[in-house]
């Protein structure tokens, strides 16, 4: 074997030596290559799927807003409509006159007049336009005296100081109380749905 032999001989294992180490290098560049292209894809996936969910979540956050503003916007115009439905009842209260007004104080009067002993000196109040009324009922009552004007739609307020009870049988306290107690009823009906 002669040195020219020898060399060719080393020059060919390391060539071969050398596309071994080559070809093992290109196989795990690939498999680099390959693991780095999966955990891309799977980081894109991840990045896709992120914006999704926040597409998602945006998106009900804005629709879950706009029923709030809507649901809203329909409560604020119901409590207009009850505002006047409830201006026109006052209306019609204080327009009220002849007969049914005067039935209605009387009644009111009455009423409150129970809660009282039988000669209390009692004061009895009520709207100034009401007076010559008042007056005309109580004169049926003993001890009972036009005290003054009383800022409501209608009907009597009544105290006296030995029982130191005082009756507000106003048309307003009486509007109140049936307003409160029907005010279901009363949007129930004009908002049918």
């Amino acid at each position: 074997m002669s040195l020219d032999t020898v060399v060719e001989d080393i020059r060919e294992e390391a060539h071969a030596r050398a596309e071994d180490i080559r070809s093992e290098g290109e196989t795990r560049a690939e498999e680099i290559e390959s693991t780095a292209q999966a955990d891309a894809d799977e980081i894109v996936a991840d990045a896709e799927a992120d914006v999704e969910r926040e597409i998602e979540q945006l998106r009900e956050q804005r629709l879950s807003s706009a029923k709030l503003e809507a649901k809203q916007k329909r409560l604020e115009a119901r409590r207009d409509v009850l505002g006047e439905v409830r201006e026109a009842v006052e209306a019609e209260l204080a327009a009220l006159e002849g007969d049914t007004r005067e039935e209605l104080t009387r009644d009111l009067l009455d009423a409150a007049s129970a809660e009282f002993d039988e000669g209390d000196d009692v004061n009895v109040y009520g709207r100034d336009e009401d007076a010559d009324l008042i007056e005309s009922i109580i004169d049926d009552y003993d001890g009972y005296e036009y005290a003054g004007e009383y800022d409501c739609l209608g009907g009597v307020v009544v105290e006296s100081d030995q029982s130191r009870v005082r009756i507000n049988n106003t048309f307003d306290s009486v509007l109140e109380d049936v307003w409160e107690d029907n005010l279901q009823e009363i949007s129930n009906r004009l908002f049918e749905q």
